[in-house]
Formats: structure tokens, sequence, C-alpha cells
């Protein structure tokens, strides 16, 4: 229930599908992402709130060298009166500047997730070419780096809180891929090997 009708998944909505998530039962299931704890911090406290989660994530993915069926994501929320899409914008710009540099540059395009409406996803320019084109982010100059938005009106009604009074963006991103793309790692699969050596370096 937290992990998908709180976020405004209805019962026929894909990531539904036991081809995507991890079912342990007929009504349980590994979560598919850390979003669901911004259900239980939503529930629990009152506007002005702000909340980062962090946590293993469970999907079905094939393993290869970006991708593993468990993972780590970060999630982040603001609720107050007057959030706007452009205070995400200036929190997701200081947070790329910090972790990767000033020198590197983003860009928001329009996406979807049930949970936010408007929706984007936030890409910054391929910090191994510099934005110039290469097998990492595929001759695009540009790599997505995570989902964010302004938290759609039914998931806080959902809390009990009344839009029309307070507004409220999210962010989720995976952990390791922005740590493969700073460290120049390039294979996710290292993050678990518990090669002391190598995690020593990260």
């Amino acid at each position: 229930h937290d992990n998908f009708e709180r976020l405004n998944m209805p019962a026929y909505h894909p990531a539904r599908d036991a081809q995507d998530s991890f079912y342990v039962g007929k009504e349980w299931l590994l979560r598919t992402h850390t979003t669901v704890v911004d259900v239980h911090v939503l529930d629990r406290r009152r506007p002005p709130m702000r909340a980062l989660a962090y946590g293993h994530c469970y999907r079905r993915d094939a393993t290869d060298a970006t991708h593993s069926p468990m993972f780590h994501q970060a999630d982040g929320f603001v609720v107050d009166r007057g959030v706007r899409f452009s205070d995400l914008k200036g929190v997701l710009l200081a947070f790329v500047h910090a972790f990767f540099g000033p020198q590197v540059r983003a860009r928001f395009t329009p996406s979807y997730f049930p949970f936010t409406e408007p929706s984007a996803e936030m890409a910054i320019s391929c910090v191994i070419c510099a934005g110039r084109g290469c097998a990492v982010c595929k001759r695009s100059g540009w790599l997505e780096i995570l989902g964010c938005g302004m938290f759609h009106p039914r998931v806080l009604e959902m809390a009990q809180i009344d839009p029309e009074r307070f507004t409220a963006f999210a962010f989720g991103m995976g952990v390791e891929r922005p740590a493969m793309l700073k460290h120049r790692i390039g294979d996710i699969r290292l993050f678990y090997e518990n090669d002391v050596r190598f995690l020593g370096r990260v």
C-alpha cells in the first residue's frame, strides 16, 4: 500500500508488475524506492517539514556494469507554504556543484512520476568527457542522475495535508551512479564485492 497507492500508483500501474518488483508474498514486496519513507514522514509530522531518506531498494534488473537488483537510493523533500519548482532546482544545483564541481552544467527535462506533478529528470554534463560526448554518456554529453518534481496534490491529501495551503518538492536518486561518476568506477558490482581496498577509495 505505502509503496504504491500512497504514492498515487494505482493497481494497474506497470511498476507493480512482478516482472519489475520482488514480491515475497501476495501483499508483500521488497521496497522498490525510498520514496515510501516520505509517506511515513508525511504521516507523522506536520508542515513545515524537510526530510532526507536513504536505504536499500530492490528491482528486477539484470545485473551488469550499470544495473543491480539491489541498490541504494537517497530521497529528499520539503513541505512548506509557497515551495516552488525553482526552489527544487536551486537545491539540486547546489548539490551538483558541491559534489561534482562548479564547472558541471545541469539541465531539467520533463518526465513522469505518478507522485509528482510536474515531474522532471535532472541530467548533468558528462564528468568524463566534459560534455563533448563519449562512451559513458553514449555520445550525448549528458548523464541523467535523478528524478524530481512537485509532490502531487493527492499524495499530500492522503497525508491529511491541504495542497491549497502547502506545496512540496521531492527528489530521488540512486547513490551508486553519482559515486561511479565522481570516482570513475566502471562497474557497479564492485560496490558489493566487499573489497576493503576498493571501498576505502570511495
